[in-house]
């Protein structure tokens, strides 16, 4: 397969998150394309899990965030995440992110995956990680509305459609891969 060689590269657009590049390229038939790429910094995402009774055979639940997403028009279920500052770490974004948006802190946190959610027009890779051991840390209220779900209500959820967020689909999933 051969690639495409960058011509010519504009940035059209510079935001607080994002940035808009349109690069012109050489085709495969000699000729030129041009291809309109979103620039972003990089996400953190977190399956954070908790077991709140002291019995083993209670059910696992997940920490989820509801929040409103203007891109979709709609509130969404998701596992906490948050846009890479810069010079921080993916591992440092999750730590922070999750204290912001649930107000817990995880004593234990395991790179799961690193994925590019939309490589066909953005730049954005999301880090994965697992959390566990988790504590409260903040009695300030938190940035988002926060959830317990139980592990089995979840899986029906993503099953059924409910839940669409990619990050969430696949950190749940992999989480379970990983537990088994």
């Amino acid at each position: 397969m051969k690639e495409e060689k960058t011509i010519e590269s504009e940035q059209i657009y510079k935001g607080k998150v994002v940035q808009l590049r349109v690069d012109t390229v050489s085709s495969l038939d000699g000729g030129t394309k041009i291809r309109e790429i979103v620039v972003h910094p990089g996400a953190a995402a977190i399956v954070a899990s908790i077991n709140k009774g002291e019995d083993e055979s209670e059910e696992e639940e997940m920490l989820l965030v509801e929040q409103y997403r203007k891109a979709i028009e709609r509130k969404t279920l998701e596992i906490p995440a948050g846009t890479l500052e810069e010079g921080e770490s993916p591992d440092e974004c999750a730590r922070r992110e999750l204290i912001e948006e649930t107000g817990f802190q995880a004593s234990k946190l395991d790179k799961m995956i690193e994925l590019y959610p939309s490589p066909g027009f953005s730049s954005e890779i999301i880090h994965i990680f697992k959390a566990s051991e988790l504590k409260k840390v903040s009695e300030d209220e938190a940035e988002l509305s926060i959830r317990f779900v139980r592990l089995s209500e979840l899986l029906t959820r993503i099953r059924n459609g409910e839940i669409k967020d990619g990050k969430t689909v696949i950190g749940v999933l992999l989480y379970l891969l990983n537990i088994r």
